[in-house]
Parts: C-alpha cells; structure tokens; sequence
C-alpha cells in the first residue's frame, strides 16, 4: 500500500495514510476570509488530492472562517473510509487575516460540535488544539477534548504551534496523536520533531513551502524531500488552490520517497 500512497505511508490517529497530506488553509478568500474567489477550482483541488492518493486532508474551522469545512462536505462527501480528515478548534477570528485564540472548554465543546455539523460526520477522526490560550489552563483546554474522546465524538486529539514542554503536560493527561508546527528550509529548527520520533507521534509541518516562496527558490522535490527525510513519523501537508500545484507536490513526494528507500 504504501508504495500507492505520495510520499509513502504513515499511521496517524489509527489511519494509514499518505505521508503528504493536503492543506486547505488556501481554499478561502484574501486574509483566509470568506469564500474562495474560484469554488469550482477549490472543488476541484479537494477532489484531485483523492484522485492522486492523498488520504490525509487538514482544514480548520477557523479557515474562513467553517468555509472549508462546508466546502469539504459538499465536494468529498460520502467521505472515502481511508480518509483521514482533520479539522482545528480553539482559533476565532475577528476579521481577515486576524486570529485570537479561545480555550474556554464550552467554546472547544461548541466548536467540536458545530464541525460535526458542517463536515456531516459522528465523530471527527483527529481534532487538533489550533493554538493553547494563555489566559486558560492547557489542562481544561485539553481536558474537554479528551472528554469529546470518551464521548465518541473525536477519535483522536493533535496539538498545533507547541513546544516539547507543552506536549509532554497534554500527554499527562490524554494521549497525544499529532504535532502540527511550522517547518520548512527557511525555518528549520523545531525540538518537537525529535521529541514526536522518540514518543511515537506524527509530526505534521504546515507551510512546508513557505507559503509557496521555497518552490521558488529552493524547489518543491527538495523541500519536501528534505522534511519527509526526517523522519518516518513526519507528514507535510503543503497548501494550494492550484490542481496543477498539487500534482507537482505529489510527484515530488513520490521521486524523494523513491531516493529514500
């Protein structure tokens, strides 16, 4: 299977999956704000990931913001059983390009339950804390998605833009799946790729590209090849809204899993 999948294959919230994922985050208007300008392409992207074997997709709720949810639902639904599609809670958004985190545990029990709405799914297969809220204890953040857990609504939980410290303190109290930080060549240095290695979780860079500006310079096959050379428990999942973007991330992925084996 995994010689099928872009980049090979990772297990990740109990799913194998493909180790190059899709990130969504693209897929909405100027300032991740409202719809994209192109719905038709944006379909098109979701819908191409599939069709190349990409089974990892990451969105958030806060990308629009629920904008790509609602799309996700409306282009990929009946969901294909080796989908492992991710979502984030715990980021509002007062206006473009604005992010403010909110960690009170009734407003990441709302959010769970209003993107089992929008996505039309029983329970979400990874849910990530999009960022920990300063003015709440990491412990009630964490603690009421490790509730949703118990309550079957969310399969597993994944934690975003966090140091080591902070995921050992989640790990004390729920087991953690996934790491998702910034990663890329022009920002290389991260403690939480080793310290996914040594505790078994995947560890999953955003802005593998640089928001795009590596392509350019460096190259996609080397960039992703460099982060997928990492580690088998790293997962990059580059953004576009670009189906032809998209097929060049693939057959990178494929050419530096290739070399890697």
């Amino acid at each position: 299977m995994s010689s099928l999948l872009p980049g090979g294959a990772i297990t990740i919230a109990g799913k194998r999956v493909s180790r190059l994922g899709l990130g969504t985050m693209r897929l909405t208007g100027p300032g991740t704000w409202g719809a994209p300008a192109d719905p038709a392409a944006a379909t098109a992207v979701l819908r191409s990931a599939i069709e190349l074997g990409i089974t990892h997709i990451d969105t958030a709720d806060a990308y629009g913001p629920h904008t790509v949810e609602d799309l996700l639902r409306r282009a990929l639904r009946p969901y294909p059983d080796e989908l492992l599609l991710a979502t984030k809670v715990g980021l509002i958004r007062p206006g473009p390009n604005l992010w403010r985190p909110l960690g009170r545990p009734d407003y990441l029990r709302a959010a769970v339950e209003a993107c089992l709405r929008r996505l039309a799914v029983e329970r979400l297969d990874l849910c990530y804390l999009h960022r920990i809220d300063p003015a709440v204890p990491l412990a009630d953040q964490v603690g009421v998605l490790a509730d949703l857990v118990a309550e079957g609504k969310v399969a597993a939980i994944g934690l975003s833009k966090v140091t080591p410290e902070q995921i050992g303190q989640a790990r004390v109290i729920t087991p953690i799946a996934a790491v998702q930080n910034c990663l890329n060549l022009d920002e290389p240095d991260d403690p939480a790729v080793d310290y996914c290695a040594d505790n078994g979780i995947a560890y999953v860079p955003y802005r593998p590209l640089n928001a795009g500006r590596l392509a350019a310079t460096a190259g996609v096959e080397k960039s992703l090849g460099w982060l997928l050379a990492l580690g088998v428990h790293v997962a990059p999942i580059p953004a576009t809204s670009n189906p032809r973007h998209l097929a060049t991330f693939v057959r990178a992925a494929q050419t530096a899993a290739g070399g890697m084996r």
